[in-house]
């Protein structure tokens, strides 16, 4: 086992801690915080940087250092090793760091919570793990840095709802004397009245059909597949939908990316409203969605291939995944100049880099981060662009 010593310098946009070496390598670390001096287990190891895990504390720990709540907690929430203000104050600082990286200086707001950091999660997909020694199969996750899977006996990241449902599916494996390796995963998902969906992949077959679960969003009913898209955390995503909802003052709103609809048919179901999204199964459930509202129009396309309905007089909300927009749509927005734009990601890194492209043409607020997925690195942060 290769093993490093190393003094943390800060955290970094992905989540880990930056060490630098004595050869001068860069270490980028998990399980590590600014200030301290760990020993640390490599994970990968190339000629200007390498990976790795702490494996002990060797002196100055943090004063913001907390023990993990779970086992695994480098596989589902590596940062549940500090404390829950301290986590949304560098939330905050990585999230102005991302765009500072960009060469824009932007203020950014403190990081919103709704203040619950555990049994959040509405959806989790696990591993099965199968016990040579006693023959059943347990719940797992892969161990961070690795190929090999970690049983697990608790998570506290999901709902619990989820999680007892998965060990009901176990313990039912288990009877049956059935073997690991038939299986691929384990998704499941519930609602916000804890109704729980989903089921086993196994291996060369096709994913199974799920049953459609439904939630609200500030009044408004959604349907979705398990295996579909839909925001993790709702009650944070609310939050998020309504600072939205203040922003839009148009009567034409283009929603982009769209997904199921959630963001544009919660916060401008009275306006002239186009939805786009290229997956068929979301675009689906958006039509659905959408049924009875005469004013919106549902496109199944890329939403760099509608520039189109790109107007001087509309709001454009953005939420892409994490790879952020393609350059052909900014530049689209740049030679059009919509009235404002939205912008929800999921990725501050591509959404800064995103935003250079657009700062001499718009104006930008303070930034918004929200925490959708505490105790992980995971930065959901909106950016409002107004028209110069």
């Amino acid at each position: 086992m290769n093993k490093e010593t190393a003094i943390i310098e800060k955290l970094v946009p992905g989540g880990q801690a930056l060490a630098t070496l004595a050869d001068g390598k860069k270490a980028f670390i998990w399980g590590a915080m600014p200030g301290e001096t760990v020993e640390f287990e490599l994970t990968k190891n190339k000629k200007t940087y390498c990976e790795g895990v702490a494996i002990r504390i060797i002196a100055n720990p943090s004063e913001h250092r907390v023990a993990p709540k779970d086992d695994c907690y480098l596989s589902t929430s590596p940062w549940q090793i500090m404390d829950f203000s301290y986590e949304l104050q560098q939330k905050s600082e990585l999230t102005r760091e991302c765009f500072r990286q960009n060469h824009l200086n932007l203020d950014v707001l403190p990081t919103i919570t709704d203040g619950k950091d555990y049994f959040y999660r509405n959806k989790m997909e696990y591993s099965l793990y199968w016990d040579h020694d006693t023959a059943k199969i347990h719940l797992a996750f892969h161990k961070r840095g690795s190929h090999g899977k970690q049983p697990i006996t608790q998570s506290s990241i999901e709902r619990p709802e989820i999680f007892a449902r998965a060990s009901q599916i176990v313990d039912q494996l288990n009877a049956k004397h059935a073997e690991a390796r038939t299986y691929q995963s384990l998704l499941l998902r519930c609602n916000q009245q804890g109704k729980v969906s989903g089921d086993l992949f196994v291996n060369g077959q096709p994913h199974p059909i799920m049953a459609n679960l439904s939630d609200e969003l500030l009044g408004q009913n959604y349907t979705y597949s398990p295996n579909g898209f839909f925001q993790i955390n709702l009650p944070v995503y609310e939050l998020a939908l309504q600072a939205i909802a203040k922003e839009i003052h148009t009567e034409k709103v283009l929603d982009l990316y769209a997904g199921v609809g959630s963001i544009g048919l919660s916060v401008a179901r009275d306006k002239d409203l186009t939805l786009v999204e290229v997956n068929g199964a979301a675009y689906q459930e958006m039509q659905n969605n959408a049924q009875n509202l005469p004013n919106a129009t549902c496109i199944l396309d890329k939403s760099e291939n509608v520039a189109s309905y790109i107007t001087p007089d509309c709001t454009v909300i953005l939420d892409p995944p994490r790879a952020g927009c393609e350059a052909s749509l900014i530049h689209a927005i740049n030679e059009v100049q919509p009235e404002k734009l939205i912008y929800l990601s999921c990725n501050p890194v591509t959404q800064a880099r995103d935003l250079a492209m657009l700062a001499e043409t718009y104006q930008i607020a303070p930034l918004q981060p929200f925490n959708f997925f505490p105790h992980t690195p995971h930065i959901e942060n909106l950016a409002i662009l107004t028209r110069k």
